[in-house]
């Protein structure tokens, strides 16, 4: 299932992303939205787990955890 991250802070990378969900379980894929002309992140991004019982966990823990001072927003996509 797919996991919709929002309101991230802009210099949070890919990496740090993923690796904030891999501590609930595995990620299969972690992707930023990035803006096409400044190549930055537009503080948006989607996160795939494979298994619904990790996800549902990393969705309760991260929504609404401060990340840099921003308070993501995690739901299904």
């Amino acid at each position: 299932m797919k996991l919709l991250v929002r309101n991230l802070p802009r210099s949070l990378s890919e990496n740090e992303l993923k690796a904030l969900f891999e501590a609930y379980g595995d990620v299969q894929s972690c992707d930023l939205v990035m803006d096409k002309i400044t190549g930055e992140s537009k503080g948006f991004g989607f996160v795939e787990m494979p298994k619904v019982g990790h996800l549902k966990v990393a969705m309760q823990a991260l929504n609404g955890k401060d990340i840099a001072g921003n308070k993501i927003r995690v739901k299904k996509a």
